[in-house]
């Protein structure tokens, strides 16, 4: 007895080592959420792919969706050999996961044209979320619609809000938490408040609403100037966590609406301290069960250049100082990248990611900015990084054998001239305009790292020359997986960045690649076609030499002999 409690005493010793304690955040056989669980590490633990073999990696099939209106954006998600795949204009296919054989397809009725100078005129779906038998997804008109899993039938369709008059959509997938979906909107970049919305999978009702900007009354509500918290943006458009030992779901909020003057919203002589227009900006942990804000962070107090902090929640435990801790590691757009206590929200560190900042001079070991350089009316003024973002939506991943997570960084700049226009309801408010432009002394604009979220050092980068928009997949095989706009899905070596194969899909990859396992073969699937639409027209517009290709494909790869 004794010897069986040692053994688990090492075995722990080991994960913890890893970072592997706790609740698990990697997949196996499916791929079941966006983040491949709702800790979103995108990490698969299936080996049989690896470092050794990976030359031998070839497509296994590939589908046409045939739904070129933004091409092929979404994250696939796979169920008990299913797979489940979104267009940006809402049509979903039901796959065999191990085939490419379409089991059912369905199309949402193209929604009419938002008004003009509002979000509801983009054509996006970044994925699906799978739950209670059921395939659920947002639209570009503001629904939550709910299909039959086996038959593509629909089950229930809700108005989340109307999108006139908020000029709101939904371009990102769904969360599954217990018996609930919940999902964020767009409107960041709107004048709209923002919110989070839980409903029931069963029946569509409504079970919660967290509003991101706190209405009077509300703690949080006298960081805002008069009336501009009914504009104030703030939208969590991008895909949270869930941690389910302690029921609490983590999202990221978008910036403070308008972007670029603060006037409208802030009173008087602001500070620099956190808390300015809250809770733009931030990390929020709700209650599951009620969307009660438990804590919160802000990290870009008085956002005066689109740096919101809306992307992906990374949940992980680990050692520090001697002690297991649950954390989260979270980046916003202007890279800088937090690591907090997921428990009380307490700040753990902080470190940069791009090579090129010039917002501010720095960040303290507590995290707050310094030397901060902001935009001023009717000037124009260069900052690095974009508004585009250090980091755009595309996820990162995290590995647990390796304890790195791994960030496709862009190094771009913007001339901000900021304005100080009045908010209408639903339109974009921005309060001034961006163009990009290249940092100078530059051949290489982009990165792929690998960094110890821990320490906050770089361990490997691996340059590309132009920009770098797909997400990354890591796995047991100690590989890396991301694409590339000029067609190149490739893989690197999860320890030392170096490139180990790569295959020309045909068209820029936007999208998401994942990984999962029918009847023991393990495969890597990636969606393939360049977003034209924001940003990928703004960076066509500083690398004009560049015609990245368009397209709307699914390609499953595996080793040509299957299981060994």
């Amino acid at each position: 007895m004794k010897s069986v409690t040692f053994l688990l005493f090492l075995l722990l010793l080991v994960r913890a080592a890893h970072g592997q304690t706790g609740t698990d955040g990697a997949t196996a056989a499916d791929w079941p959420h966006y983040g491949g669980t709702q800790l979103s590490w995108r990490y698969s633990a299936l080996d049989q792919i690896n470092s050794l073999n990976i030359k031998q990696l070839a497509p296994a099939w590939v589908f046409q969706t045939g739904d070129y209106s933004e091409n092929l954006q979404a994250t696939p998600i796979v169920v008990d050999g299913v797979m489940y795949i979104i267009t940006p204009r809402a049509w979903v296919f039901a796959l065999n996961a191990g085939t490419g054989q379409v089991l059912w397809q369905y199309k949402y009725p193209q929604p009419r044209p938002g008004r003009s100078g509002s979000q509801a005129t983009f054509t996006e779906n970044r994925g699906v979320a799978v739950g209670d038998g059921k395939v659920l997804f947002g639209t570009n008109d503001n629904y939550m619609v709910a299909l039959d899993r086996k038959t593509g039938r629909e089950a229930w369709k809700v108005s989340v809000d109307d999108p006139k008059q908020c000029g709101c959509n939904i371009t990102s997938a769904p969360l599954v938490v217990k018996d609930k979906v919940i999902v964020g909107g767009s409107g960041g970049d709107g004048a709209h408040r923002g919110y989070l919305t839980a409903f029931y999978m069963k029946t569509g009702r409504l079970a919660w609403r967290f509003y991101v900007i706190p209405g009077p009354g509300e703690k949080g509500h006298e960081t805002w100037k008069g009336n501009s918290w009914k504009f104030g943006g703030g939208a969590p458009w991008m895909t949270g966590s869930y941690d389910p030992e302690l029921n609490l779901v983590y999202w990221g909020t978008g910036n403070a609406a308008g972007n670029f003057f603060d006037g409208d919203r802030v009173e008087g002589s602001k500070s620099s301290d956190r808390g300015v227009n809250l809770y733009t900006a931030s990390v929020v942990s709700l209650d599951a069960d009620t969307g009660k804000l438990r804590w919160h962070y802000q990290e870009i107090p008085d956002d005066l250049w689109d740096f919101d902090s809306a992307y992906e929640v990374v949940l992980l435990d680990r050692m520090v100082k001697g002690r297991m801790r649950k954390l989260l590691v979270h980046m916003n757009k202007s890279g800088l990248t937090f690591v907090l206590d997921r428990v009380t929200g307490e700040f753990v560190g902080v470190f940069s990611v791009p090579e090129v900042q010039t917002w501010i001079s720095g960040v303290t070991e507590t995290g707050k900015l310094v030397g901060r350089r902001e935009p001023r009316l009717g000037e124009t003024r260069n900052f690095c990084p974009s508004a585009a973002g250090a980091k755009s939506w595309n996820s990162m991943a995290y590995s647990p054998r390796t304890g790195f997570i791994y960030v496709p960084a862009n190094e771009l700049c913007d001339d901000i001239t900021a304005n100080s226009r009045e908010p209408q309801e639903g339109r974009f408010y921005t309060n001034g305009s961006y163009s990009i432009k290249l940092p100078p002394n530059r051949t290489t604009y982009s990165h792929l790292d690998a960094w110890d979220p821990l320490t906050g050092k770089r361990a490997w980068s691996y340059p590309y020359k132009y920009v770098l928009l797909a997400s990354v997949l890591a796995t047991a095989g100690d590989l890396v997986f991301t694409g590339n706009p000029e067609g190149e899905f490739f893989a690197l070596d999860a320890r030392t960045g170096t490139r180990m194969w790569s295959f020309q899909t045909g068209a820029g990859n936007r999208g998401s690649s994942i990984s999962y396992s029918v009847k023991d073969r393990q495969f890597i699937a990636t969606s393939t076609g360049w977003q034209q639409s924001i940003i990928g027209s703004q960076t066509a517009m500083v690398f004009p030499d560049q015609t990245w290709r368009a397209g709307s494909t699914l390609i499953a790869f595996a080793l040509p002999n299957g299981p060994k």
